[in-house]
């Protein structure tokens, strides 16, 4: 061994003994210890980017190198709480700097795109910053009064829907900092089987320029193709309302614990150390049923107020073949965007999807085909019967339809929605679009006016369709939004989508106090319940909720159910869930043209009173340590320097709907 590797070998010793001893003077055991000393020694200076995290990150950016790189993740402290099909997650992640210099972190969180964080604490050292939710203008004020006094500051507002960062300035060599957020998603359910999925898997480990004496030493591995072993806690409690038939870990090994009284499971990692190379997700089933099952989980609020969720669950897949006899007839109304940003794969899909609609009609069947691009073309003037020359016609007339011209779509919807309900039929129009137009507004209002007993379906052909207007319309619509990015899946998402829509579970859905009390719900208008998807329906009651009931047609004869919540239920997130459910309808009024400035207070006296980001609302992080105290009456771990600690924070997004996204901006000097 020469020299040079020689003391190359000593510095990593060194190094390593260093590490270690500073790990056990934070608090963390041994063994933690050690994992974090030899990750920060194994792991290569690796770039990476916001994008590149798959999970909760620090990632590092060091003078020298001035690049950013995940940094050493100590452990992951995961608390999952699901009520119906709310998931309520608390994350606590500890990472540290195992460099010898001063480093920028910036923390990214990917989130769900449906899911919206509403609370986020920070810890380095003594130092704490805490978000809270104020008036878009007072939070503004906060910020700046903080930074007037010395104190560090943050303000969060709307940019980007799923990724979440934070950003800090100047962690010191071998600092820890403890990031904890809060976030509500909806849980996936589909063919029977609930879904919830946390990010786990990592990028590789970074070593920030600086750390070596030698950056070009090559007996250093270089972190590359393997899975970091963190220390990893997980444990999920689930309440589904209803008796559980299978719960599952579809990567980890898990332990279940089932509770003596009612339907609460408890679920946990066996092991807690786990490889951060794949995703934990959680799937389960209820038991099965051949008819509609409903459960009320409900939260009291702090202004005395007691929110309610209605789920209401449809038959097993396994029961579909005992609700045959629920099918109607119906009246389907196809119509298809053929305008000149459809031309190619998209009208190919469109066609496909046609195709598809036609092939699903009996003769009891009424139906329509509609063209629309800068002119709206009917096939008939009417719909007509489904019979097999009538729907061998219209096969021909799809075949013939070409991409070209203006996307004009109120005509379109106008003269699907203008018909009226055809007795004894029930009445569904298929609206198939890649919904770039700009008039979305006096779309939803006309959709609302209109609609009438009919239900609208949307379907978003091509590779980025108007997300937004495809699922607000089918909400106003009564219906559903289905995306079909590739000709592959046509086949696979019509099949399923038709599967549900031509034999409701449930119509007509109406929920009520059993006292006779009008419920206000959130949907205002309640969809239909499908075979393969649940009804959620939010609620709220000064005082008490009392006996809700729950009532609609099953194929031509009534169903109701009575349901009494528990006195001592207190099911996390569902205050949170009416709360965005409320003030998405309110901004709704604003889409139907009331005065934005009438809705604003509602809109703020709510987001206030449930910690939540809105239009006028804005989530700002300060530091809660009082200027006042000096710098040495802090209590500093021993790896802290002189110089004071500076934050400054990027930009955090979540929608008007509750979606999250944050973009980062620096500013700032040190004190």
């Amino acid at each position: 061994m020469d020299g040079k590797a020689a003391g190359g070998t000593r510095a990593v010793v060194t190094d390593l003994v260093e590490l270690v001893a500073k790990a056990l003077l934070s608090g963390i055991g041994v063994a933690v210890a050690m994992s974090v000393a030899i990750l920060a020694l194994s792991a290569g200076a690796q770039a990476a980017s916001l994008n590149d995290a798959r999970t909760g990150t620090l990632l590092l950016r060091s003078e020298a190198a001035g690049e950013l790189a995940p940094a050493p993740t100590v452990e992951t402290q995961v608390a999952i709480e699901v009520n119906g099909m709310i998931g309520r997650i608390r994350v606590s992640q500890v990472f540290h700097n195992p460099g010898r210099e001063f480093v920028e972190g910036v923390y990214v969180l990917p989130l769900p795109e449906n899911a919206a964080v509403d609370h986020l604490w920070m810890r380095i050292g003594a130092r704490e910053i805490e978000g809270r939710i104020q008036e878009k203008e007072e939070a503004r004020r906060t910020y700046e009064r903080a930074r007037r006094e010395g104190r560090k500051a943050a303000l969060v507002e709307q940019l980007r829907p799923n990724l979440f960062t934070n950003t800090v300035a100047h962690i010191g060599p071998g600092e820890y900092v403890r990031i904890t957020i809060e976030y509500q998603q909806p849980i996936g359910y589909d063919a029977g089987v609930y879904r919830l999925r946390f990010p786990l898997a990592v990028t590789p480990r970074y070593v920030p320029m600086g750390y070596r004496d030698d950056p070009e030493e090559a007996y250093l591995p270089d972190g590359r193709g393997g899975g970091a072993l963190n220390s990893v806690d997980i444990v999920a409690s689930i309440d589904a309302g209803m008796p559980l038939a299978k719960v599952d870990s579809s990567y980890h090994d898990i332990t279940i614990e089932k509770a003596a009284t009612g339907h609460r499971t408890t679920v946990m990692l066996t092991r807690d150390q786990e490889l951060a190379d794949r995703d934990f997700e959680l799937a389960w089933t209820v038991a099965s049923g051949v008819v509609p099952q409903a459960a009320l989980f409900t939260q009291r609020g702090a202004d005395d107020m007691v929110h309610a969720l209605v789920m209401v669950m449809p038959p097993q897949p396994g029961a579909a073949e005992t609700a045959a006899f629920q099918r109607q007839p119906r009246e389907a109304i196809l119509i298809a965007d053929t305008s000149g940003s459809m031309e190619g794969a998209s009208m190919a899909q469109a066609k496909l999807a046609l195709e598809h609609a036609l092939s699903t009609l009996t003769p009891r069947d009424r139906f329509n085909v509609v063209e629309f691009n800068s002119v709206t073309r009917p096939m008939w003037p009417d719909a007509l019967p489904a019979t097999p020359q009538n729907v061998g016609y219209a096969r021909e007339w799809v075949g013939k339809l070409k991409a070209g011209g203006g996307t004009e779509m109120m005509p379109a919807l106008a003269f699907a929605l203008n018909a009226g309900e055809t007795p004894g039929f029930l009445r569904q129009v298929i609206f198939m679009t890649d919904g770039g137009v700009a008039n979305e507004e006096g779309l939803f209002r006309m959709i609302v006016e209109r609609l009438g007993a009919s239900r609208l379906f949307t379907i978003g052909i091509g590779s980025a369709p108007n997300g937004h207007f495809m699922a607000k319309a089918a909400q106003f619509g009564r219906g559903t939004f289905t995306q079909i990015g590739d000709v592959r899946e046509v086949q696979e998402k019509m099949t399923r989508l038709f599967a549900r829509i031509e034999a409701p579970v449930l119509r007509d859905v109406a929920i009520r106090f059993a006292d006779g009390t009008a419920v206000e719900t959130f949907p205002a208008r309640i969809p239909d319940l499908y075979l393969g998807e649940p009804l959620m329906v939010s609620a709220a009651r000064a005082g008490a909720i009392g006996t809700i009931v729950v009532s609609g047609m099953r194929g031509n004869e009534p169903w109701s159910v009575a349901l009494t919540p528990s006195p001592e239920a207190d099911a996390a997130g569902v205050g949170a869930l009416w709360a965005r459910a409320r003030i998405a309808s309110l901004m709704d009024e604003v889409t139907r043209g009331v005065d934005p400035a009438l809705i604003r207070p509602q809109v703020v006296k709510v987001a206030l009173a449930h910690h939540l980001v809105s239009a006028y609302t804005s989530l700002v992080a300060a530091d809660v340590v009082q200027a006042t105290l000096s710098r040495a009456s802090l209590d500093l771990p021993q790896t802290a320097t002189p110089a004071t600690l500076q934050f400054v924070f990027g930009l955090l997004a979540l929608t008007g709907a509750g979606i999250l996204a944050a973009f980062g901006r620096h500013a700032g000097a040190r004190a």
